[in-house]
């Protein structure tokens, strides 16, 4: 009996020591062991226990590691760094799970109310509050977003007859620009109602049909009722001389709009704000709702985004990341200060130009009209991953996110990324696949040496993806580059200045490793809110076996500062080719057409086509969209 005794005993003890459960919680300490009873306090160690386990080959590992996150709030100092030594197996995962934080912001205290600047307009100076920024390594921090519930907006604008759009709130107002000349590099614009001569970092946000840009103001002389300004490099030379896009003059709708930005000046909406060069100091216009107390002691709880990126999941050619899962975790507030470095001038879908002109004598060898060449960077994003494999991120929440969501740059497979929410993205909420950058010229045809380099077998699943770039406008809900056996698949995605789901890249038919993509049952509404020349659905160059079917598509939104009337429910631009399209539900019958190759099938489209994909469980929330779901 006592023998039978010792045995059961052993074997419980077995049971528990191989749990694999690591446990962390917001008021851990890193010297505890990770049991519930003495959680840890950090991802990082967490990791760092897990990658020991595997090394020393524990018997805790046979059944795969769960990091168990308390629910709080975990301040990240730098980016969650998980490596090859991190990987997992398909018996023995690494899952990361709870619904908690991962934040990326520093929180903003000791707020004051009124402030006595002759730059504010006597009659708001009571109603703005002030705080120093805060000091991160002995630094003063500086950023370019504010997460106060609902990202504040560094938007300053002014208008004459412009009228409002609701892209959000505050609302964005432009104007419309007298002149663009690209010898003197300048922009003529009617002159602005304040002086605005002396202010210290203020941007204009150019308008030019499916892009955007963004530029530090060196000069501007005014000349009566028109005032001419000029722009700090590199910035300038790219915005003249790349040739798309450029702004338009006199186009069918108009000419191009803008709007000026990041001037204490035009602080005068609630919502606003403004970072003082070089004081650091941080001035704030609220809602009337946010303040709490009448009293001069402000609420605490802004938060400061300091680091780009949050986590980083990172293997190489030779070793690989794999197996690992995050399951339910919040991911918050990741900074993008790309403008306020070297201004941001974009060609496509968000990707900034380091280089652009145009050709005097046009000719490539792999395209022989091409009369024009650029080379673009990758922009931020929060979550990075590259050479990995069975990459997991369920039921996950990104929010107030400044550039890219989450990025699988490069050779990522057999991943998936589902039943997630995507909400106030600066940029692109998911980007997966090669963008050839930096020194590859972004017309070339992408042929990588390794096959493995194309991003093959990622399934984008039942995300929900809402009020997205709302940083830079011309990125995108979904977009995929060079990838192969791609699923998109039963997401909602709404809310947008641009695009909704993008699919290819390279401007080119020919074979370039893409193919067998699936863009199927997803719902797409209320995007083009700012930028033409755009889809619900978009796509590029030649992608053999892909389907575009069974996806409900609203009507393009009304942009009010387009210069044509270029937006369709489904773009296919340049080459694009391989495509069955059919069964997809849209108001009316709207395809877009540049250039579409002969192997393209387009069937039982339009308003009378009967998809068979779920109802969304997302309901619109505003009038004009419920009338927008009815039209389809």
């Amino acid at each position: 009996m006592k023998r039978l005794l010792t045995i059961i005993m052993a074997v419980v003890c077995a049971g528990q020591m191989t749990a694999g459960d690591i446990y962390v919680a917001p008021q851990g300490s890193d010297n505890g062991d990770g049991t519930r009873e003495r959680p840890l306090a950090t991802v990082d160690q967490a990791l760092r226990q897990a990658r020991e386990w595997r090394r020393l080959k524990r018997p805790e590992v046979a059944g795969g590691i769960t990091i168990h996150l308390e629910s709080g709030t975990y301040q990240l100092a730098r980016p969650i760094f998980i490596r090859p030594e991190d990987s997992g197996t398909e018996e023995s995962p690494t899952i990361i799970k709870g619904a908690a934080v991962l934040n990326g912001g520093v929180r903003m205290e000791k707020w004051t109310r009124g402030c006595d600047d002759e730059r504010v307009a006597p009659a708001l100076r009571d109603k703005i509050w002030t705080a120093e920024a805060p000091r991160v390594g002995n630094r003063i921090l500086w950023f370019r977003q504010l997460d106060h519930g609902r990202m504040a907006t560094q938007f300053g604008t002014f208008y004459v007859d412009g009228c409002e759009s609701a892209i959000q709130t505050p609302s964005v107002r432009m104007e419309r620009m007298l002149n663009f000349n690209t010898k003197d590099r300048t922009i003529t614009i009617p002159t602005p109602r304040q002086d605005l001569r002396k202010a210290r970092q203020l941007e204009m946000v150019v308008h030019q049909r499916w892009a955007i840009a963004i530029l530090r103001v060196k000069d501007m002389q005014v000349m009566g009722d028109s005032t001419i300004v000029s722009f700090h490099e590199p910035e300038s030379q790219l915005e003249f001389e790349h040739p798309w896009p450029q702004p338009v003059i006199n186009g069918e709708k108009g000419s191009s709009s803008f709007c000026l930005q990041n001037a204490l000046e035009l602080l005068d909406e609630p919502g606003e704000w403004y970072q003082d060069y070089p004081s650091g100091r941080v001035y704030y216009y609220p809602y009337d709702a946010e303040i709490l107390q009448p009293q001069d002691e402000f609420f605490a709880w802004p938060f400061a985004p300091a680091l780009k990126t949050l986590i980083n999941i990172s293997g190489t050619p030779e070793r690989r990341v794999h197996h690992i899962r995050f399951e339910d975790v919040n991911i918050k507030n990741a900074a993008w200060t790309r403008p306020s470095e070297q201004g941001h001038v974009t060609l496509q879908g968000g990707f900034p130009l380091i280089d652009a002109y145009k050709l005097r004598q046009p000719g490539l060898p792999e395209k022989a009209e091409l009369e024009n060449q650029a080379w673009i960077e990758r922009p931020d994003a929060a979550v990075k991953v590259s050479y990995a494999d069975d990459i997991v991120f369920d039921g996950c929440h990104f929010e107030n996110l400044a550039a890219t969501g989450l990025d699988m740059e490069k050779s990522v497979g057999r991943s998936a990324v589902r039943n997630c929410s995507f909400h106030n993205i600066g940029g692109t909420a998911i980007m997966v696949g090669t963008f050839p950058d930096q020194g590859f010229e972004t017309h070339v045809p992408y042929a990588p040496k390794h096959d493995e380099d194309i991003c093959d077998g990622v399934v984008i699943s039942n995300n929900e993806i809402r009020h997205c770039t709302t940083e830079d406008w011309g990125a995108v809900g979904i977009g995929a580059g060079y990838v192969r056996n791609i699923e998109i698949v039963n997401n909602d995605v709404s809310d947008l200045n641009y695009s909704g789901i993008c699919v290819g890249w390279g401007w080119t038919a020919l074979e370039s490793g893409m193919r067998n993509n699936r863009i199927e049952g997803n719902r797409v509404y209320d995007y083009a809110k700012q930028l033409y020349d755009t889809g619900g659905i978009y796509t590029l160059s030649n992608q053999p076996g892909s389907t575009i079917r069974n996806n409900r598509i609203g009507a393009p939104a009304r942009a009010p500062y387009a210069t044509n009337d270029r937006a369709f429910c489904i773009y296919f631009d340049e080459a694009t080719d391989g495509f069955t399209v059919e069964d997809n539900q849209m108001p009316f019958e709207s395809f877009g057409y540049n250039k579409p190759g002969p192997k393209m099938v387009i069937r039982n489209n339009g308003p009378k086509a009967k998809p068979n994909n779920e109802p969304s469980t997302v309901t619109p929330n505003t009038p004009e969209l419920r009338q927008q779901e009815m039209r389809i």
